[in-house]
């Protein structure tokens, strides 16, 4: 399996949305980053939505085979003569962990960010792939004796 969660902790962060609890997210209790994940042949593609994250403000770990995506979204740096009327989109820090599973290749992922969307591309590892095992034809070895 590709991602496996801490289902308390995506029902906390459910009940915060909805509860209308949500404050900008803090290292120590970051908010939740939306994602999708498919299979797209010999690898997973998992995206997740960070529309105003700045790509320096995107930090990508793994270690044991959990993933960890971390991003701050900062305030923007308004001029001295702009004052802001609406502000409703979520600042702070966004997180989320997945864990790969052994059947995937954590040493070739591949990262890009373009238009608000951090996309990652996990290769399934050599050795979960299948393969076909050629068989030996131990009868051609064999001599004929005659009687």
């Amino acid at each position: 399996m590709l991602i496996r969660t801490d289902p308390f902790r995506e029902l906390d962060r459910l009940t915060q949305f909805f509860g209308g609890t949500t404050s900008p997210g803090t290292w120590s209790r970051p908010n939740p980053m939306p994602m999708d994940a498919y299979r797209d042949g010999e690898q997973y593609v998992v995206a997740f939505d960070l529309p105003g994250v700045a790509a320096d403000a995107i930090d990508l770990d793994i270690e044991r085979n959990v993933l960890t995506v971390k991003a701050e979204r900062r305030p923007p740096e308004l001029g001295e003569d702009v004052e802001m009327q609406v502000s409703e989109r979520p600042l702070g820090v966004f997180s989320r962990q997945l864990l790969l599973g052994d059947t995937l290749d954590p040493e070739r992922i591949e990262a890009a960010y373009d238009g608000g969307v951090l996309t990652l591309r996990i290769p399934i590892a050599e050795q979960a792939k299948p393969r076909k095992i050629a068989i030996a034809d131990t009868d051609a070895g064999r001599k004929q004796i005659d009687a």
